[in-house]
């Protein structure tokens, strides 16, 4: 399935012509506990079970088990101003069982390293220090703005 337009009938040589499907598949991390060997997918609603399968056998070479899909309904919503009502667009998932030998883990894409957490903890620390100092200092006066003291 494809929004692109194409020519029925084109003069001189159709084989020029290529189609390409807006096939796309997003790695999703699972919502729910899965099995170690099941991976979720966010994919273009109109790819079917058949075509998951072949994707990734094809393109990305997994030996794939079983496929199930299931369509999420986008989150509808009245506005508050005007009374009309939006909608969000509908999301398919795709469940790709793999081998039991297999296992996939979802990826840690932002790990931070020891040294800038340390970092990251002393300066935290010491903004909340220089905050309680702050309130300390401005026990007495209540209802007194803060820019007074300066």
């Amino acid at each position: 399935m494809s929004s692109r337009w194409y020519p029925i009938y084109q003069r001189g040589n159709p084989q020029l012509r290529v189609f390409l499907p807006n096939f796309w598949m997003k790695l999703v991390r699972p919502e729910e506990a899965q099995p170690p060997n099941v991976v979720t997918f966010s994919v273009s609603t109109e790819m079917t079970i058949h075509d998951v399968r072949s994707y990734l056998e094809k393109i990305y070479k997994l030996p794939v088990i079983d496929v199930r899909t299931r369509i999420a309904l986008g989150e509808t919503r009245r506005d508050q101003t005007y009374g009309y009502v939006t909608k969000k667009d509908d999301v398919k998932y795709a469940y790709v069982t793999l081998p039991k030998t297999e296992e996939f883990n979802f990826p840690e894409l932002f790990e931070k390293k020891a040294e800038i957490k340390e970092k990251e903890e002393k300066s935290m620390d010491e903004s909340k220090n220089g905050f309680r100092k702050f309130l300390d200092r401005n026990k007495k006066r209540p209802g007194t703005p803060g820019w007074y003291s300066i």
